[in-house]
């Protein structure tokens, strides 16, 4: 996004959202709402965004990262259950994966923001407005083009594909019992699949040779081939937006990604990304504001390049990297939230009783 047009948009977002006067000489400043978000490790927005937002609404935010988003949600069912204060006020990063297990425990407040209105309905996936979207990514399978491209072997056209023996010992996933991506994958499997077939496929993939990693991070940087170059297996379980990241920050300019996804139907899952305002907070008119300015547009331009995720606000313009480099999926994956909430853990406890032993 061009310089003048990011400066513009903070500053429209200053003048909409200011509503302290600035105090009379003489007078002294009010003092800032201190305002809690708890978020996932990987959540991140640029300092000049959340300095607008804190001058505009007199609001100082703090961030605390809970770990990954299961473990951030543990950590505040816990603290409901103990019947202590939340540990903040409002959660960000809680995804389609965990929603329903989030608001059977009665975790956050309704609000109907405003900018919902906006918003497409496949994304709004609480009907109460406790949990409200804000970003979204696709987990699909990456593959390493040269690599295919020297073996002269055509990429997989489906999930079913990858049990062919031409693909035997070409693919690592991660375990979705410790990794987020994981879990999306194995969801993929099981909505394509359904729930008597899955544990089959897996069997056969199982005997095709994948490989599996405990997290993202050793998957990507340590087995796939696509991104160090050493690595044994030409495809990775990660996201659709990892070939922009590959782009970006490339040592040297590319006039293409070196990776590239599997976006085939049924081959990726949707990540949809919410914030909720936690119940019992005692700054509700600031956590409104907050959850506003996820909702706004200079947040949601943002987001691309800080956590390589989409925008949920239509008209977000998306950075020219992604628009060159990442394939959307047209027909992603999905269940309905509360199968999983009824059946992650069990699918979860399969998977390793069969893939680990």
């Amino acid at each position: 996004m061009p310089k003048k047009i990011s400066i513009l948009l903070i500053s429209i977002l200053f003048l909409l959202t200011a509503c302290t006067a600035a105090p009379s000489p003489g007078e002294t400043a009010p003092k800032p709402t201190e305002l809690t978000v708890m978020t996932h490790d990987s959540f991140s927005v640029s300092q000049d965004i959340i300095s607008a937002f804190e001058s505009a609404n007199n609001i100082k935010v703090n961030f605390i990262k809970g770990g990954d988003a299961g473990a951030a949600l543990n950590r505040l069912i816990l603290g409901s259950l103990s019947g202590g204060a939340s540990a903040a006020d409002v959660f960000y990063g809680l995804d389609n994966t965990f929603l329903s297990r989030a608001l059977e425990q009665n975790l956050f407040e309704p609000y109907p923001a405003p900018a919902l209105q906006q918003i497409p309905a496949e994304f709004k996936l609480d009907k109460a407005n406790r949990a409200l979207p804000v970003d979204y990514g696709d987990v699909c399978i990456n593959y390493d083009k040269a690599w295919f491209q020297n073996a002269s072997l055509q990429i997989p056209a489906s999930l079913s594909a990858l049990t062919d023996p031409r693909y035997a010992d070409l693919l690592v996933v991660e375990n979705p019992s410790t990794s987020s991506p994981g879990l999306a994958f194995l969801l993929a499997t099981i909505a394509e699949f359904g729930e008597d077939g899955w544990l089959s496929w897996w069997q056969a993939l199982k005997s095709n040779g994948v490989a599996i990693a405990s997290d993202w991070e050793t998957a990507y940087y340590t087995n796939f081939s696509g991104s160090s170059g050493k690595g044994a297996q030409p495809m990775v379980v990660s996201y659709a937006s990892s070939p922009a990241a590959e782009f970006i920050y490339a040592e040297t300019a590319l006039s293409e990604s070196p990776t590239a996804s599997l976006t085939g139907s049924g081959m990726c899952w949707r990540q949809i990304e919410f914030a909720g305002i936690l119940k019992g907070t005692k700054n509700r008119a600031a956590a409104e504001k907050f959850i506003d300015f996820l909702l706004s547009q200079p947040f949601q331009e943002d987001v691309p390049l800080q956590m390589f995720v989409f925008p949920v606000l239509p008209g977000a313009a998306i950075p020219e990297a992604f628009q060159k480099t990442v394939e959307s999926p047209q027909h992603p994956a999905s269940l309905a939230p509360e199968l999983i909430s009824a059946n992650r853990d069990a699918w979860i406890d399969a998977w390793i009783k069969l893939m680990l032993n």
